[in-house]
């Protein structure tokens, strides 16, 4: 080795320790004020259906979240713990932990803010409640509401083949649901704008019924009554897949727009 290479080798050694000194011992992905995600949405919308990363991995990472399925097949949502697949016939299934996925966020649910609702309180105004209540847009916000609704607008997506088409226009076809007078639970998150390409920015909301059988990802709702929790959660980790398909695919397009349509 050369004088030259040498002091490039401990200027690197030296510059490593620095920044492995500088980094909180505390920021870990179990952390339990942490937004836990799988892959990102830009990928989801490109076709990347099918992902490397289980679900009893995911459920290390918290007890509260949604997501998807490989190859496309359903709406994920896991409430207190326990994950359910709603397939496109509407119906949640529990799902095993060698159950893989291509997207998923969860977190620990620990409210820090509870407000009891009396409705009629349309899909628009809990959204703008729930702005009233955090401290900025620029966090995190678990959210959660259990009672009873006058309406749910839901949908889910049915199983899919490859090759595999964008997402955009799997949802032109989407089998959707209409819930009346039903009891269950509105779940999901409050994600900031500048997550834009790795999450859904605002508001990304799945159902379940009280008795756990049917729901679906959120499109519409109108709240009878019930309890609006919301967890303020500061930290976020990302898993990214580790495959050829997710190492070619070019995410450098902005799909907000497709984002737009999908969700709607």
């Amino acid at each position: 080795m050369t004088l030259q290479q040498l002091r490039i080798f401990l200027g690197l050694a030296g510059m490593g320790f620095w920044l492995a000194a500088c980094i909180p011992s505390q920021e870990q992905p179990t952390d339990r004020e942490v937004v836990y995600q799988v892959s990102t949405i830009d990928a989801l919308l490109a076709g990347e259906y099918d992902g490397e990363v289980t679900y009893g991995q995911v459920r290390q990472h918290g007890d509260f979240g949604i997501g998807t399925f490989n190859a496309l097949d359903g709406e994920m949502l896991e409430l207190d713990g326990d994950v359910f697949q709603i397939k496109s016939d509407g119906k949640a299934y529990p799902v095993a932990d060698s159950t893989k996925t291509p997207f998923a966020a969860v977190t620990y649910f620990e409210a820090d803010t509870v407000v009891p609702l009396t409705g009629p309180v349309s899909f628009e105004q809990l959204c703008a409640l729930i702005d009233s209540l955090i401290p900025s847009e620029n966090n995190f916000y678990a959210i959660r509401i259990e009672g009873e609704f006058e309406s749910i607008n839901a949908r889910s997506v049915p199983r899919q083949v490859r090759p595999y088409i964008p997402m955009v226009e799997i949802v032109k076809t989407q089998p959707t649901f209409a819930y009346e007078r039903v009891q269950g639970t509105l779940m999901g998150f409050r994600t900031p704008p500048f997550m834009k390409g790795l999450n859904v920015p605002g508001y990304h909301l799945h159902f379940i019924t009280h008795d756990r059988t049917r729901g679906g990802h959120v499109l519409a709702c109108s709240v009878a009554k019930g309890t609006l929790s919301i967890d303020f959660t500061s930290g976020f980790h990302m898993t990214l897949p580790n495959s050829g398909s997710f190492h070619r695919i070019d995410l450098t397009q902005d799909k907000q727009a497709e984002l737009e349509k999908v969700e709607k």
